[in-house]
C-alpha cells in the first residue's frame, strides 16, 4: 500500500466535492470512508471551504500529511453527485489507486453548460421569477433582457478572474441601468419586479442552504465562512442596484 498515493486520491475526491459546493460533512466523510476501504481506519480530515487538511498514520507509525488549498469554488450539483458515485464505487470495489485516480479524473472532466446554454437559461430565470413576483408580461420580457446582459457581463469579467464581489456588483448595476433604460423608452414597466426577477440569477440560495446545513452538522467555522460569503454577495448586489438607481438621478435628474 502506497499511503502517500492513498492520501492523494482521497484529497482529490474531497477537493472535487468542496470545489462543487458540497457540505463539509460530506467531504470529510467521503475521504474517511476511502481510507477505511483501503484498511486505514485512523485517518484524520479537517476541511473548511477554502482548504483541506488530511493526515493518516502508516503501520510503521509514520504520519503522512497533505494540505490542499481550494482557490476556486462554484455550485455544481451534478459534479457533487458524480463524485459521490465514484467514491461509493471506490469503497465498494477497492480498485487499484491508479484506477481510482482515473475514475476521479473522469468525474472532474465531466462537461458543464457553456455560455450559450447559460445565455438561454438566465433569461428564463429572470422571466419566470418576474411573473412569480407579480410582474406583467412586459416586465418579464425586460427582466429576461436584463438577465441575459447580466450573464454576458459576468462571464466576461470571470474570464479575467475578477473577484466575485465585483462581478455581483456589476451584475446588479446592469440590471438597474437596463430597467431605467426601459422606463426612459416609455415602456410602462414595474421597476421593482423587473430588478427582483433579474437578480434571482445572482442570489446565492444554495450557498445559504449549505451554510445552514454546515452549522447544524456542527461545522461552525465552515458555516460562518459560507455565511460571510453569502452576506458579501448580498451586499454587492444591493450596492450595484443602489448605484444604478441613484447615479442617474444625481447626474441627469432622472
Amino acid at each position: 500500500m502506497n499511503h502517500e498515493e492513498l492520501v492523494n486520491v482521497a484529497t482529490e475526491a474531497g477537493s472535487l466535492l468542496l470545489r462543487s459546493g458540497a457540505e463539509i460533512y460530506r467531504v470529510e466523510e467521503s475521504m474517511l470512508r476511502i481510507f477505511e476501504a483501503y484498511g486505514v481506519p485512523d485517518g484524520d480530515v479537517f476541511a473548511i471551504p477554502s482548504c483541506i487538511y488530511v493526515t493518516l498514520t502508516t503501520p510503521q507509525g509514520a504520519p503522512v500529511t497533505r494540505v490542499k488549498r481550494i482557490l476556486n469554488r462554484s455550485v455544481n450539483l451534478d459534479l457533487v453527485d458524480r463524485t459521490n458515485d465514484v467514491c461509493r464505487r471506490i469503497c465498494r470495489e477497492k480498485p487499484p489507486l491508479a484506477e481510482a485516480k482515473r475514475l476521479l479524473d473522469g468525474a472532474a472532466g465531466r462537461p458543464v453548460f457553456g455560455l450559450r446554454a447559460q445565455l438561454l437559461g438566465s433569461p428564463l430565470v429572470g422571466f419566470f421569477f418576474c411573473l412569480f413576483f407579480g410582474g406583467s408580461l412586459l416586465d418579464a420580457c425586460v427582466a429576461a433582457v436584463c438577465s441575459a446582459a447580466m450573464r454576458l457581463l459576468i462571464a466576461g469579467l470571470e474570464r479575467y478572474r475578477v473577484n466575485a464581489f465585483f462581478c455581483n456588483l456589476c451584475g446588479g448595476a446592469v440590471s438597474g441601468f437596463l430597467t431605467l433604460a426601459a422606463v426612459l423608452l416609455g415602456l410602462s414597466v414595474n421597476t421593482d419586479t423587473i430588478i427582483i426577477g433579474a437578480l434571482m440569477n445572482l442570489v446565492p440560495g444554495i450557498v445559504i442552504t449549505t451554510f445552514m446545513r454546515d452549522m447544524m452538522a456542527g461545522d461552525v467555522v465552515a458555516g460562518l465562512i459560507r455565511f460571510s460569503e453569502s452576506l458579501l454577495v448580498a451586499t454587492a448586489i444591493a450596492l450595484g442596484v443602489g448605484v444604478s438607481l441613484v447615479l442617474p438621478r444625481l447626474i441627469f435628474g432622472v
